[in-house]
């Protein structure tokens, strides 16, 4: 059943702050925890980037299964919301846990990083399928779904924001020297955010679609995902977009103390990117609404090659231009973030036209598997790249290691967009389709 509800602005405000409280600690991991690891918890980069790699590895078996479960759940409260409620205080919990160091030997200390990493990732699939799912199904209406992604990720830069301001200053205040205390201290309080933040989203939206999949078998939903082509474009330039995301966010504390010389405006460059990111969602929501978002989402892509290179050839004095270019870099990535999001919906759709039957949450759950895989290797080749490139803790680093730094921080992501402007040739659900789509529907 079918409804193109145009959304009011507090239903895609509530539906973005699910994502602020996913980001409030996604983002946390993506800027923090490899420099947690390696420098706070005690392990090496090299075994840091093969932890995340190795974790990631068990989504293949829970992203599907917590698909399959989404989409077969039936509550008072509907098919995905509830998850909001029922995973907000485990997620919390597990982050907390996550960013805890025990008084241990090493290898003690490896095995707990693997564990609790495991479970908060396990945690956040829990909750972030059901959530990406309900955003499928608050109205058919393409551009609406276009816009409430650009809330959703302006709200998810908003929880960016949190953190950038807040974590570091957490970590000096209740560590008072002390980082392995402030830093699980500084979770607790950016834990108890995040849960506010997915009941308010919980309290706040509506499912209108219906997407039925109680008497399918779970290997029609796989395979209806996987036999849509569409599906794995969007798959593949989430993965390699995520991978230089990954790579860029984990390294970003590394550029600032090393090759800018500047450790105090970690939280500073966090902080401008997260400003960027927001200005950017928002330029998507407006962009969205004039031009087709396949020609947007190009256009983003041409953006961030351009920007990253010139960053890359930013000399190590010019701290400020660094800044700049940096909110710049972001702006772009995230026009085109949000309209990849809004185009799985789409690709559903396409999967129903061309088969009859399109499961939404388990095409969410192989998107943020594709997500999730791009984070992991992208975390994966950020420790091997500072090992390789000859990277020790708290010295003052070698050429080979600033070049390493800055291969990661600046040139994979330039690389990276442009191998997704590439694979955007090959998505075919732009403007025309949708309207096409929607003549057909109205004439059965």
């Amino acid at each position: 059943m079918g409804s193109t509800v145009k959304l009011t602005t507090k239903e895609k405000i509530a539906y973005g702050l699910g994502d602020t409280g996913s980001n409030i600690v996604f983002q946390v991991v993506i800027n923090f925890m490899m420099f947690f690891y390696t420098d706070v918890f005690g392990i090496t980069a090299a075994a840091a980037g093969t932890l995340m790699l190795v974790v990631r590895a068990f989504d293949a078996i829970t992203d599907p299964l917590m698909g399959a479960i989404a989409d077969r759940t039936k509550s008072r409260w509907g098919r995905y919301r509830p998850y909001l409620l029922w995973m907000a205080i485990p997620y919390g919990l597990l982050a907390v846990i996550a960013f805890t160091t025990p008084d241990t030997s090493e290898s003690n200390k490896l095995i707990y990083a693997y564990i609790t990493y495991a479970l908060m990732m396990v945690a956040y699939t829990a909750i972030n399928i059901p959530y990406s799912a309900l955003g499928g199904i608050l109205t058919s209406d393409i551009r609406e779904r276009a816009s409430v992604q650009s809330w959703r990720f302006a709200m998810a830069k908003a929880g960016g924001l949190i953190i950038a301001v807040l974590t570091l200053p957490l970590v000096a205040f209740f560590g008072n020297g002390d980082d392995q205390l402030g830093f699980s201290l500084a979770m607790v309080v950016l834990s108890v955010i995040a849960i506010m933040c997915f009941v308010a989203c919980f309290a706040y939206t509506r499912e209108r679609l219906t997407h039925s999949s109680e008497s399918v078998p779970v290997k029609k939903d796989i395979g209806a995902v996987l036999h849509n082509e569409q599906w794995w474009v969007v798959a593949l330039i989430t993965f390699v977009l995520l991978a230089t995301v990954a790579m860029r966010g984990g390294v970003m504390p590394y550029y600032v103390s090393y090759y800018l010389q500047t450790e105090s405006l970690v939280g500073t460059f966090v902080t401008v990117s997260m400003i960027g990111g927001i200005f950017g969602a928002f330029m998507a929501n407006w962009g969205s609404k004039i031009m087709c978002k396949v020609k947007l989402m190009k256009l983003a892509c041409v953006g961030i090659a351009l920007t990253n290179i010139i960053l890359y050839f930013v000399p190590q004095d010019l701290m400020y231009v660094a800044l700049t270019i940096t909110l710049l870099t972001q702006f772009f990535h995230m026009i085109l973030i949000p309209m990849l999001f809004s185009a799985i919906p789409d690709t559903v759709d396409y999967c129903e036209h061309k088969s009859g039957y399109g499961p939404m949450a388990m095409s969410f759950s192989g998107h943020l598997l594709s997500l999730k895989f791009g984070i992991a290797i992208g975390g994966a080749l950020t420790g091997w790249i500072l090992a390789g490139y000859g990277y020790q803790p708290n010295i003052q680093q070698s050429e080979s290691a600033l070049d390493g730094i800055r291969i990661i921080f600046a040139a994979s992501p330039a690389i990276g967009a442009l191998i997704c402007l590439a694979l955007l040739y090959f998505y075919k659900l732009d403007d025309k389709w949708s309207n096409s789509l929607q003549i057909t529907k109205g004439q059965a």
